[in-house]
């Protein structure tokens, strides 16, 4: 059966970049949410997991650096019934757009991020970002990263997330799973995404996550444990877990603003859009 997100176009990745993992993993997940692809939309900013959206058959909407949650939300309550997914990279999201990582996570609309974790500024040539590891040497951190890294998934369970996971560009069928398991979650979901970078980030390779990552779901955890959730997320080194993380229920936004109960907003004719004619045919 033909997937309706597939399309073949030319892509500026690098050869061997975890991203294309990461697209054929959301195509398949796409391809089982049932959904057509004038019903999909893909946001994203700044990056090369930015561009991701340009290969797939669906609507999107390239913005602005850090700042593709306010309009992935605003797009969602204008017509919530559009599924919308975010595709970003660690730098635009927990270094431009971390001010809205919090924020959207207290909100909690009903839409899933993707982060291509690959620990390194790849666009402008290699960095350190918000997640790069203390001690690695880029170009620019040629005596080693100084900085504590930044741990995305104890933050997002510190706000009360909705859901959290985190996948693996190297395994992709799990990593399809867990996407379709987000994009099915009613909620704020974020999936954090191991991509590593092959041009940029010698430490943090495929080999070196293939000797460490393990599946949580192949062990008697349980995502819905608040405190236990915190502890996994703490794992790094020599072991790193992969799945659902974190999953609870909680008030969406959606569901908390009387104007979307009447439906989507683009579907609506108020008397404020009449108001608003008004005000604009006294300026011609």
């Amino acid at each position: 059966m033909v997937n309706p997100f597939e399309i073949t176009t030319e892509t500026a990745w690098c050869p061997g970049c975890g991203n294309f993992a990461i697209i054929q993993a959301l195509q398949q997940a796409l391809g089982r949410t049932g959904r057509l692809p004038h019903q999909v939309l893909l946001v994203s900013g700044i990056g090369q997991a930015a561009k991701l959206p340009q290969y797939i058959n669906c609507n999107y909407f390239n913005g602005l650096h850090g700042r593709t949650l306010p309009a992935a939300t605003a797009a969602k309550a204008s017509n919530h019934e559009l599924t919308v997914v975010v595709t970003t990279g660690d730098g635009d999201c927990y270094g431009e757009g971390g001010n809205h990582l919090i924020h959207t996570i207290r909100r909690n609309p009903d839409i899933t991020l993707f982060v291509h974790n690959n620990q390194i500024y790849g666009l402008t040539k290699g960095q350190a970002s918000p997640t790069s590891d203390p001690g690695m040497r880029t170009k620019l951190q040629t005596r080693g990263v100084t900085n504590e890294s930044l741990n995305p998934l104890a933050l997002a369970i510190a706000l009360d997330i909705s859901f959290v996971a985190r996948g693996f560009a190297g395994d992709v069928a799990h990593l399809a799973e867990l996407m379709y398991q987000a994009i099915a979650h009613r909620g704020f979901a974020l999936v954090d995404i191991l991509q590593p970078c092959v041009s940029f980030n010698k430490l943090n390779t495929f080999a070196w996550y293939r000797e460490r990552v393990y599946r949580l779901e192949e062990t008697d955890y349980d995502p819905t444990d608040r405190a236990a959730a915190f502890r996994k997320a703490q794992e790094w080194g020599d072991r790193i877990p992969i799945g659902v993380v974190f999953r609870q229920e909680r008030l969406v936004f959606e569901d908390n603003q009387p104007a979307l109960r009447r439906g989507p907003l683009a579907h609506q004719k108020t008397a404020a859009m009449a108001d608003v004619s008004a005000v604009l045919d006294s300026f011609c």
